[in-house]
């Protein structure tokens, strides 16, 4: 379900340090096909503007629904190989970890898209009736290349850059970013979404999927729904200026 969109931009713009561009992209969802062309669209204009410094921050939810999870996996381990990315914990990744864990969770997470996950990687869609979650886990576990499980293993929960903090679902209201639950910042969504308060940073994030990017006094959501419209957003960063692609 999609978001209402509203517009309603900060006051007092929130700053990014001297020098720094920021590139923002959130829910990709194994949309690799969408992933692609805004990456493209990142190395050129880093190579055209020259920023000083240019951060690439993906903001979680890089598996399931989408086609292609091991492809998107692939290209964003890649990317993390040039040292100048940071890449946040979706609730997506989270419950996998769950889980892998637990397997008794396996049916809740074939139903938010975790079927199309298990066929990126070349295993047949499970039949609930007949199929042992434990066994198909164990051969996803075995499918996935090793540097995608670290990949998920080493995922931040926020970063922090200048006046903005980035994180895959949101904050609590009335409680200080620093002490914010791991449970809040992947899925908090209507607390968070009504709130007017004036955070200490500006947040950007994504979870909630909006028809297109809503800009707020306090937030900015770039989660555009890619698996489901084909619209990947990109949020780029520089000063006080925001510019969603």
């Amino acid at each position: 379900m999609f978001s209402l969109f509203r517009s309603r931009p900060p006051k007092n713009k929130p700053m990014l340090p001297e020098g720094v561009r920021i590139f923002a992209i959130s829910d990709i969802h194994g949309c690799s096909h969408l992933l692609q062309p805004m990456l493209r669209v990142v190395d050129a204009d880093v190579a055209h503007s020259r920023p000083r410094y240019a951060i690439e921050v993906y903001m979680g939810d890089y598996i399931d629904r989408g086609p292609d999870t091991r492809s998107t996996l692939d290209i964003l381990v890649e990317r993390s190989r040039r040292g100048n990315a940071v890449f946040l914990k979706g609730n997506h990744e989270a419950f996998l970890v769950r889980v892998f864990e637990d397997p008794s969770l396996f049916e809740d997470w074939i139903r938010i898209g975790g079927a199309q996950t298990l066929m990126s990687y070349g295993l047949a869609p499970p039949d609930l009736k007949r199929d042992d979650p434990a066994s198909i886990l164990r051969d996803l576990i075995r499918a996935m290349p090793g540097e995608h499980l670290e990949f998920l293993d080493d995922l931040r929960l926020s970063y922090t850059c200048g006046d903005f903090f980035f994180v895959h679902a949101g904050v609590r209201p009335g409680i200080a970013l620093a002490e914010q639950s791991e449970s809040d910042l992947l899925w908090i969504r209507e607390e968070f979404l009504r709130s007017q308060e004036q955070f200490s940073k500006y947040i950007v994030h994504g979870h909630t999927p909006v028809r297109t990017t809503e800009i707020l006094a306090n937030r900015v959501n770039i989660d555009t729904g890619a698996y489901a419209t084909g619209n990947l957003t990109l949020m780029s960063i520089q000063g006080s200026r925001m510019l969603a692609v």
